[in-house]
């Protein structure tokens, strides 16, 4: 049986640069991306939660599951 297992995307180059990411029922999270897997999972640090009005959360380091993520946006500059 073969299996649909592909390799991924590839996210090196966005390894501690700062992202503003947009997840499922309109939430935000901005932070600097330390790590990834092939499931496009990251894991921000120094992440902050972007609530309503402009209102932040410090959250720390946090890991987010790649499929609830709808858009990110890289905040520093990518070479």
């Amino acid at each position: 049986m073969a299996t649909k297992q592909g390799y991924g995307a590839d996210l090196a180059k966005y390894l501690d640069k700062r992202l503003d990411i947009t997840l499922n029922s309109n939430r935000k999270v901005a932070g600097i991306m330390k790590g990834y897997d092939q499931f496009m999972n990251i894991v921000l640090d120094h992440a902050i939660e972007i609530l309503k009005d402009d209102e932040t959360r410090q959250i720390g380091t946090v890991v987010i599951r790649g499929n609830s993520i709808i858009l990110w946006q890289s905040i520093d500059k990518i070479e």
